[in-house]
């Protein structure tokens, strides 16, 4: 028998094999570029200029202010992802499966079920504005038909898996940077778009907000950056995983988001209306580039919530993840997020920002207890074959110690949250500025290595008597 590794087929629809298993060193066909290509890509998409809307249109901040904002929040963020990222090459294994490290085989399982509802809320959110998009030239299309189809698009890109995604990010990257950059300097050229409006003020709750919102935008990203950057060699080394995965994300972000900027100012109510309004045909030609890209985009949110649910399954369940499995659960999956869509075309941009608010406070902590967990206290060394163990091996079931420490991260927030449906009661002294999710994720990591170190030398003390009997018992 050969001992030579087997022959990767480099197909443009390669499917994929590993699901959530680690990649073999053979298999690990991604570059810096591919990385850097995907997280541009997935930026160039309307839902991102929606969200850089909210700046001029919802709070009502001048253009200048508003990219400040916008940078700012999207600079702290993408650090966070950017070393979320760069333990993928290490491991080889889904950003949310390493949770199992942090807080055992089933406590993992909760957080890959976080991570999929998330995922599935992204893919629902890019469908509807697809839709919009598609709508604002084409009035007389049914939005319902138009969400169906793009929703078929993404099912069977995901079906084919990370190959065929990433080659199709690659070109589309492309394409969109061409077309926002076209839409951009017409824009600029407007002063009917540019100049400043008699309601656009500075204010802090709204700068605030808006660099909150940069801060989730990017840090949303944190549970699925390794599922793409698993497939950089382990020669690659973490470094090229982080700025390849940094800069993808904030160049396209901040660029995608002032394109945002420009349009909210010019209509808050259908920011993406107002590319046709004001670029009149090539506006139109822009918009339906981004309705069909985002739909060959969503693929990729729609892969990840499937790498989360296979994960959650496999925690809850004695299966064995196979090719069948995963494309079950990729079509149902993809067939509720349209289901979902179907049913919310109404008053879209006020869900998504709650929407956005919420994530934000659910993710800090889990971030927090992660990185501190593989750059402070494991230092990248983990055992990756008991993560698959249903005893959980060295990292048991549950982990006390990171489900504590989430519970009250996430508790230190509540006092500073700022929600449609609740507002803490330090926010308004706060003139009504969000900082729950710094204090949030500050006292969690305080919190889990504090617990950490407890916890070791409370089984150091354990570990004293008994070694020193074994010393004696073999004299």
């Amino acid at each position: 028998m050969s001992n030579e590794p087997p022959v990767v087929t480099k197909t443009f629809a390669r499917f994929e094999q590993q699901h959530i298993l680690p990649i073999p060193e053979n298999e690990r066909t991604g570059t810096s570029w591919s990385i850097f290509a995907i997280w541009v890509g997935l930026n160039m998409m309307p839902l991102t200029v929606v969200t850089g809307a909210v700046a001029s249109g919802a709070y009502g901040l001048p253009i200048g202010w508003s990219i400040v904002a916008i940078l700012t929040g999207n600079v702290i963020g993408a650090f966070g992802s950017a070393l979320h990222a760069s333990q993928g090459p290490h491991l080889g294994i889904p950003q949310m499966l390493q949770a199992r490290a942090q807080f055992g085989y089933l406590g993992g399982g909760l957080f890959a079920l976080i991570a999929f509802v998330m995922f599935m809320g992204f893919f629902t959110s890019i469908l509807i504005v697809a839709k919009d998009a598609l709508l604002a030239v084409f009035p007389g299309v049914n939005g319902s038909i138009a969400i169906i189809g793009f929703a078929a698009v993404g099912i069977v890109l995901c079906v084919f898996g990370y190959e065929m995604l990433r080659k199709t990010m690659v070109w589309i990257s492309i394409l969109i940077a061409a077309a926002v950059t076209l839409s951009m300097i017409l824009l600029w050229t407007k002063p009917e778009v540019t100049g400043q409006r008699a309601e656009a003020a500075f204010s802090f709750d709204g700068f605030f907000a808006m660099l909150a919102i940069g801060i989730v935008w990017q840090l949303a990203y944190a549970p699925y950056v390794s599922d793409y950057s698993r497939y950089l060699p382990k020669k690659t080394g973490p470094k090229t995983a982080f700025w390849s995965t940094y800069l993808g994300l904030v160049v396209s972000s901040v660029f995608v988001m002032t394109l945002g900027v420009l349009l909210g100012a010019a209509n808050a109510g259908n920011p993406l209306a107002a590319l046709g309004d004001h670029l009149g045909p090539i506006g139109l030609i822009v918009l339906v580039i981004f309705a069909v890209t985002s739909a060959l985009i969503n693929g990729v949110e729609l892969y990840s919530a499937v790498m989360n649910a296979l994960t959650a399954m496999q925690s809850s369940f004695r299966i064995t993840v196979t090719s069948a499995t995963r494309i079950w659960t990729t079509v149902i999956c993809g067939g509720v997020a349209t289901m979902i869509a179907l049913l919310g075309q109404g008053d879209f941009m006020t869900m998504f920002e709650s929407f956005l608010t919420l994530l934000l406070y659910v993710l800090i902590p889990w971030s927090a207890i992660n990185l501190a967990d593989y750059f402070i206290v494991q230092k990248g060394e983990y055992v990756v074959d008991d993560l698959f163990k249903r005893s959980g091996g060295r990292y048991g079931k549950w982990n006390t110690i990171g489900l504590v420490s989430y519970a009250i991260g996430l508790a230190a927030q509540v006092p500073f949250m700022i929600t449609p449906l609740f507002t803490g009661p330090f926010a308004e002294p706060l003139q009504g500025i969000d900082i729950a999710w710094l204090v949030g994720f500050a006292v969690t990591v305080v919190v889990y290595l504090v617990l950490v170190r407890i916890n070791r030398s409370r089984t150091a003390l354990a570990a004293g008597p008994r070694q020193r009997a074994e010393v004696e018992a073999e004299a």
